[in-house]
């Protein structure tokens, strides 16, 4: 038995095809066209935001005088004007590890705009638990060691039921499947598991102002702080908008541009 903390992993995002890209600015009579984009991702947008009003340039659109210049200042406008369409074509793949299947049960809540793969504790065995340590647990002694003996006794339990039915010398992956499953209905809700978690910029815009205000359950809010971080430094564009309150020890994402 270990007590772990959440782990966050950025293991994809959108990549421009940039052959295609440039046939369509050809097409268009805009084949000089530039961006400073800091990523593929919030290029992407600004060019799915653009062809809407062709407003690649002054003049495309006879109705269009002046344009915005720069993605900053584009996608800037996107949020202010609260147009959240463009933002679902930009897509981030996670891996979150070490988090609870308290968090996963509230994390898949969230289905618009993702993708979801969760480990699966049939096919996974759990020989060793793991666990996230709350604050309210961690900073009381006597409580932390009555939530250090249940999770012992409990990958106690785990190890009981192994032996007696000797799933180590079982041949068949199907039985062996069979008896995990049923092991599991005895692990707590708090075992650390690995969840991958996909999502369009406006859908993690949504996630991070619901799951990280203090009404949110913990673990959910420590680990979409630390998402904010990371998104924040590497799409600095998109998420520009927001500000930060510590409330409780947890980061509180905020911005003025709810529901774009």
């Amino acid at each position: 038995m270990k007590f772990v903390e959440p782990k966050i992993f950025l293991v994809g995002e959108t990549r421009l095809v940039n052959e295609g890209l440039q046939g369509y600015l050809d097409h268009l009579g805009v084949c000089g066209w530039t961006t400073d984009a800091p990523s593929d991702a919030e290029k992407l947008c600004e060019v799915m935001g653009r062809l809407c009003y062709r407003s690649f340039e002054p003049g495309l659109n006879p109705n269009v005088t002046r344009v915005r210049q720069g993605n900053a200042a584009y996608l800037g406008n996107i949020v202010n004007v609260g147009h959240g369409s463009v933002l679902e074509h930009g897509y981030l793949n996670f891996i979150f590890a070490d988090v609870s299947r308290v968090f996963t049960h509230e994390l898949v809540r969230h289905r618009a705009g993702t993708g979801i793969s969760q480990e699966s504790l049939r096919f996974v065995r759990l020989d060793k638990l793991s666990a996230y340590v709350p604050m309210h647990i961690k900073e009381n002694p006597e409580s932390l060691e009555i939530f250090t003996r249940t999770i012992e006794q409990l990958e106690e339990v785990q190890h009981d039921l192994a032996r007696v039915f000797d799933i180590d010398n079982i041949k068949q992956f199907d039985e062996k499947k069979k008896l995990t499953s049923a092991f599991r209905r005895i692990a707590p809700d708090g075992v650390a598991t690995t969840i991958g978690w996909s999502c369009n910029f406006r859908t993690l815009r949504h996630v991070l102002e619901h799951r990280t205000e203090p009404h949110a359950e913990e673990e959910i809010r420590l680990v979409f702080g630390k998402v904010f971080e990371l998104v924040r430094e590497r799409y600095a564009n998109v998420f520009a908008d927001y500000e930060v309150e510590v409330v409780d020890g947890l980061p509180w994402v905020k911005t003025a541009h709810r529901k774009v």
